[in-house]
């Protein structure tokens, strides 16, 4: 059941520990909801418009078991939310935002008078168990209503809008309600450079249903949108607030803005949206719109779909960065249901992450196979290519020798590219985890050996100075990362066989990958520890997928096998060698330049 209660504005304050929470709440508690709004309603129904620049700012809260939102009689804006499921670093309930942290106001041109709601008094005329309706009367007869309704069980609450004998008040032309938002968004989490890297301003655009993020982290940033927008979205990391356009659009030519704060005041960032939606002066048609004030969580994002007032999907899951397309289908199709149904096993999500681990490992083993076993065919023919290169020791013979180690792997069906997309297959899988993790709300404040909360750094290994590039600790899970990722370099780099001609850019690769977890741990040691203990296991999986399939792999009867094969070709040319198209494309493109070098040389 849905409570409303009524309090004034300075009783809501953040409060220093837990014993003053519970004050407020027992303050709440015993206010007489019914008495103040109809005390409030008789001291100023009588009086005419300038009676709402003056008057006493009280919060009128609803509350379901989800949230609990404040709706401010000053503007009739909401001004205050609280997560009464998730708790904050301290263990209180989670507030989204304090009066002073946010303003909605509505701005509608008059022909004589501007209405800017931020600067009135509303009257509370009306209340229910979910709802409450706020009036500001320009006159006796004309007036303009705001309606809040909160949703059962549901984080979404909808705002009507109506304006009564107001068409003399406004121009024939006037057709919008402005809106300018602001709010600070406070930090949620621990780390404040890995909650500001994924706190954005988020936005949907109508025509072509797509989501932006308007993500910055050093500067401030503007931008004009000149398209209609559905919904614009200020994004913590694991929390929202969202503007919905309910049955219509934010017209063209919103502004957006975002503005980073430096670490220590307690807020991310300050983000700015300006825009409008359609109004109809006649109160025929009711102004819409709904919000949405709760987690970034896959599942309670899309149930808000049952709430949308127009019947249509909202798309408010969108908000959660799952990476780029093929990523993000990856994720929402085989990561996410994997890890919900781990999930429900009420494991510990350290152990949910090491099963997810090697599922998909499992998944994309087929891959490492084919990956491997293409190495291990070059490997084999070893001796053959060494006795190419005695035969063609010259620097000037360097591409007689290159032909004919080509022309030795198209006789044996052997690629030297054939390990690539096995590997390049692999790539969406090991970022969609990277995106995933992260925004993985089940995460938050789980904690799996040393590490407290999973979507933090571990940071048991601490200090009070700053050093550039490291911070103030050294996350454990980060260290065994890079550690397990030169490992499994090692282990790597001595499956590859170098194809001729390929040497330097191979050595390159060699050290660029000694390398990468150098530039892992200095960009790690601030990400989220689940993430670094995945990328951990994951290594550690691929090792002992490495050593297993070096044990498993003779490359001596690999090699009978490889030369059982080129005989049964002889007697079938009808049969395609495996990677046979392909090196003899190879093959044609080196003779064409060979040609055109000597060409030129003629020349």
């Amino acid at each position: 059941m849905t409570l409303i209660t009524v309090l004034n504005k300075d009783d809501i304050v953040e409060p220093a520990n837990t014993e003053q929470r519970d004050n407020i709440t027992e303050h709440i508690a015993n206010l007489e909801t019914s008495n103040i709004i109809e005390q409030v309603k008789d001291t100023v129904e009588q009086e005419n418009y300038s009676a709402f620049v003056l008057g006493t700012d009280t919060i009128i809260t609803l509350s379901n078991n989800l949230v609990t939102i404040g709706v401010s009689t000053k503007g009739a804006m909401p001004c205050y939310a609280q997560l009464n499921d998730y708790n904050d670093q301290q263990g209180d309930r989670v507030v989204l935002f304090y009066p002073s942290e946010i303003d909605i106001n509505f701005k509608i041109d008059g022909k004589n008078k501007n209405i800017i709601t931020n600067t009135l008094y509303f009257v509370p005329i009306s209340s229910s168990s979910n709802s409450v309706t706020m009036r500001m009367k320009l006159d006796n007869d004309s007036y303009l209503d705001f309606q809040y309704i909160l949703n059962d069980e549901s984080y979404m609450l909808n705002l009507d809008i109506t304006a009564v004998n107001m068409s003399n008040h406004f121009s024939t032309t006037q057709d919008k309600i402005h809106i300018d938002w602001i709010q600070n968004l406070r930090q949620q989490e621990k780390g404040f450079e890995f909650e500001q890297r994924y706190t954005t301003l988020t936005y949907k655009l109508t025509d072509r249903k797509k989501v932006k993020i308007f993500s910055v982290t050093k500067t401030t940033r503007s931008e004009t949108i000149n398209e209609p927008l559905d919904w614009i979205a200020f994004k913590n990391q694991f929390f929202s607030t969202i503007i919905i356009a309910a049955g219509n659009n934010f017209n063209s030519e919103s502004k957006i803005t975002s503005a980073p704060y430096t670490k220590g005041i307690g807020y991310m960032k300050k983000m700015m949206a300006k825009t409008s939606v359609p109004f109809d002066p006649t109160g025929v048609q009711a102004t819409q719109l709904q919000f949405y004030f709760g987690p970034n969580d896959y599942k309670a994002l899309s149930a808000s779909n049952r709430f949308s007032v127009d019947n249509n999907k909202l798309h408010l899951n969108k908000v959660i960065d799952l990476g780029w397309p093929i990523v993000r289908e990856f994720n929402r199709y085989i990561i996410m249901p994997l890890f919900n149904l781990l999930s429900k096993w009420n494991l510990n999500m350290g152990i949910v992450l090491l099963l997810l681990t090697v599922i998909v490992k499992v998944i994309v083993y087929p891959f490492t196979y084919k990956s491997y076993m293409s190495s291990a065919k070059m490997r084999a023919l070893k001796p053959y290519i060494e006795e190419i290169n005695a035969k063609y020791s010259k620097q000037e013979d360097a591409m007689k020798k290159q032909q004919e180690s080509m022309a030795l792997y198209s006789k044996y069906g052997v690629s030297p590219m054939g390990g690539c997309l096995p590997s390049l297959i692999q790539m969406p899988v090991w970022m969609a985890l990277f995106f995933f993790v992260p925004n993985a709300i089940a995460l938050r404040q789980q904690s799996f050996l040393w590490a407290k909360d999973l979507t933090g750094f571990d940071d048991i290994i601490s200090w009070n100075t700053h050093i550039p590039l490291i911070g103030n600790h050294l996350s454990i899970f980060c260290l065994l990362f890079c550690a397990s990722n030169i490992v499994n370099t090692i282990f790597s780099m001595k499956q590859q066989q170098q194809a001729p001609g390929q040497e330097q850019s191979m050595n390159m690769m060699k050290w660029m990958m000694y390398f990468m977890p150098v530039i892992f741990f200095f960009t790690f040691n601030n990400y989220s520890s689940g993430l670094n203990y995945y990328y951990f296991i994951s290594a550690l999986t691929s090792i002992m997928i490495m050593i297993y399939l070096r044990r498993t792999t003779d490359e001596k009867k690999l090699l009978s096998q490889l030369e059982a094969n080129y005989q049964a070709s002889r007697n079938n040319p009808a049969k395609k060698r495996q990677g046979g198209n392909l090196m003899a494309r190879l093959e044609a493109m080196q003779k064409e330049q060979e040609r055109l070098q000597q060409q030129k040389r003629n020349k």
